[in-house]
């Protein structure tokens, strides 16, 4: 349908998605009353394709068994006229993101993408938002909460991890327990659940200015992104994250 693929790398895979992504966006934004006008319900199943030159088209599906490529959800025009438009649109839109999903796996595994690579396909892929986010505006900058280090090259320089729910901005981090000498005795419990706030709740190193953070929704503990495999990208879209320990945890339970 769209020619010869020549695509080899990771690399090249994540433009070709990106760019069949560019043209399904624009289908469902920009350019929607067009596509709703295509979407006829009286026409024969129709599939929306993203095309690799950042264009899209509404078309019959591909008559060759197997086709050459994964094929995109049929009949999307069926239900045009039997749901609320926004909520057709965010359809579509979750069914394209699993086709981009597909389509990029489908090369991965033709041009025989070992772990390493399919992990940097998949991490490319996962920086970028989902169509189904971009369409129903759920596409969300990180808290502060959550990622330290995201926003700004700034960031790094900071001297404190963000804060937890209702804490001020203005906390300072806890001391290390040598540092500590106010000593008194009282208190003494407190400092040091503070002081372990401070400390990497997988590694136990402390806070590091330079090193992206993040902490568990559930025991509101913080952890290097890199000892629970977080990048600030990824966090970007995590809505609630629990630790590995909190996850296993819940798991156990069900």
């Amino acid at each position: 349908m769209e020619g010869a693929y020549n695509s080899r790398t990771p690399e090249e895979v994540f433009r070709d998605f990106r760019a069949r992504r560019a043209g399904i966006v624009k289908a469902l934004t920009t350019e929607v009353e067009r596509f709703y006008g295509l979407c006829d319900p009286e026409k024969e199943n129709l599939c929306l394709y993203g095309l690799p030159n950042e264009t899209w088209e509404v078309n019959l599906p591909a008559e060759e068994v197997p086709p050459e490529l994964p094929e995109p959800v049929l009949g999307i025009n069926f239900a045009r006229d039997g749901m609320d438009e926004k909520d057709w649109i965010a359809l579509v839109a979750v069914h394209s993101d699993a086709w981009l999903l597909a389509v990029a796996f489908y090369f991965g595994a033709r041009f025989g993408f070992d772990k390493e690579s399919r992990r940097r396909l998949f991490n490319m892929i996962n920086n970028l938002p989902t169509i189904y986010e971009v369409v129903t505006g759920t596409a969300k900058k990180p808290t502060k909460e959550k990622t330290p280090n995201s926003s700004t090259k700034s960031n790094k320089s900071a001297s404190k991890p963000p804060p937890r729910h209702g804490e001020s901005h203005t906390k300072p981090v806890p001391k290390p327990k040598e540092e500590d000498e106010s000593g008194d005795e009282e208190n003494g419990e407190e400092r040091e659940e503070e002081q372990g706030s401070a400390l990497c709740g997988s590694c136990g190193t402390n806070y590091g200015t330079d090193e992206f953070w993040i902490c568990c929704d559930v025991c509101e503990r913080w952890f290097h992104g890199k000892c629970v495999k977080i990048t600030p990208a990824r966090a970007e879209h995590i809505k609630q994250y629990k630790c590995p320990d909190c996850s296993s945890k819940r798991a156990r339970g069900a």
